[in-house]
């Protein structure tokens, strides 16, 4: 199939690129960087468009005859510290890319039959213990505006015909990325210990939920989404076992060569309370602290496999060196990769 991908060059985008050539898809990645990326001899194999998915523009006629479109755009959201120009971007640039893309689609005179819109949990914003499912209502947070708001802006695609699948991502594990990367800074400033939450005042007392999923899984769902008919409406990007900030701290620590201070056998907190966290990260830290458990329903019960379903293992993989790839054995398609269940 001819997949037309926006946010190809983030860091779930370029695994999910990657994975659509081995499977024998064609890729069709949107960038504002086209020239700079054609000249990368790792990006050979790749076609390129020119275009800002945030603007109406000549890149929107693209999508006419590609058989998929995935939309991912949307300003990283641990590049830089929350100020009030920040949070605009990170708002108006999910937004207007899906109403952009959603104007492209019904312009097309070969319509894509399928949609695959990026979303985040922070959808369902803070949830305690609380279970959280596809079917769980969205919180009132300002991630929780702006995931609704990103869903919305592509939604009457569906009035068109064309099958639209929400994948709403949870932390992603992949090392010096995202907000794992955010999470290494405590880690190398001293012992592993929880991270949040005990409020505005309390210590550390890393009880909140952690909703994760390994890069090659969320890649793995995305496909899934792309693939499999009968994906559509919310779809969970998390694996099955979240676990609470305190065993993620421990297991985080262990896979850093970092173990958990002998001390912290007799203290019952850790010693990076939520408003230190905000210090460091300033108020991206929320997206650690404020937990959610988030289990992923919907791809269980399309016959999703995780290839990572464990965090142990998970942690270990992401934390493994990569082995590089040469671009001339992706321009020959090979087997689906492990961990994707169509």
């Amino acid at each position: 199939m001819r997949v037309f991908l926006t946010g190809g060059s983030g860091l779930i985008g370029k695994h999910l690129a990657s994975r659509l050539l081995e499977t024998g898809h064609s890729p069709v990645i949107l960038s504002r960087r086209s020239d700079e990326l054609r000249r990368n001899p790792e990006m050979r194999p790749y076609q390129f468009v020119q275009g800002d998915p945030t603007t109406a523009g000549r890149w929107q006629q693209e999508l006419d005859g590609c058989d998929v479109v995935v939309n991912l755009a949307g300003h990283n959201l641990f590049a830089d510290r929350w100020s009030a120009e920040v949070k605009r971007k990170i708002r108006d640039s999910r937004v207007h890319a899906g109403q952009h893309v959603a104007a492209a689609i019904g312009q097309a005179r070969q319509r894509p039959k399928v949609l695959v819109q990026g979303s985040a949990i922070g959808f369902y914003g803070p949830h305690g213990d609380e279970v959280v499912t596809e079917s769980s209502p969205s919180g009132s947070d300002f991630l929780a505006v702006v995931c609704r708001e990103w869903e919305e802006a592509s939604k009457h695609v569906e009035e068109m015909g064309v099958r639209r699948a929400v994948v709403r991502t949870g932390v992603v594990l992949a090392a010096g990325e995202g907000a794992l990367g955010a999470m290494e800074l405590p880690f190398k400033l001293g012992p592993g210990m929880p991270i949040g939450s005990g409020g505005k005042l309390g210590l550390a007392s890393g009880r909140q939920w952690m909703s994760w999923i390994h890069l090659d899984d969320i890649v793995g769902i995305f496909m899934m989404a792309i693939e499999n008919a009968d994906a559509k409406g919310p779809i969970n990007g998390t694996a099955p076992n979240p676990v609470r900030n305190a065993e993620f701290s421990k297991a985080l620590s262990n896979v850093l060569w970092k173990p958990t201070a002998p001390w912290r056998l007799f203290m019952p907190v850790g010693l990076m309370p939520d408003p230190i966290f905000r210090l460091l990260l300033g108020e991206v830290a929320d997206v650690i602290t404020q937990g959610q458990k988030v289990l992923p329903s919907i791809a269980q019960s399309l016959g999703y496999r995780f290839k990572y379903p464990q965090l142990l293992e998970a942690l270990r993989a992401a934390f493994a060196p990569m082995p590089k790839k040469d671009p001339a054995t992706l321009k020959k398609p090979v087997s689906a990769a492990a961990g994707h269940h169509p």
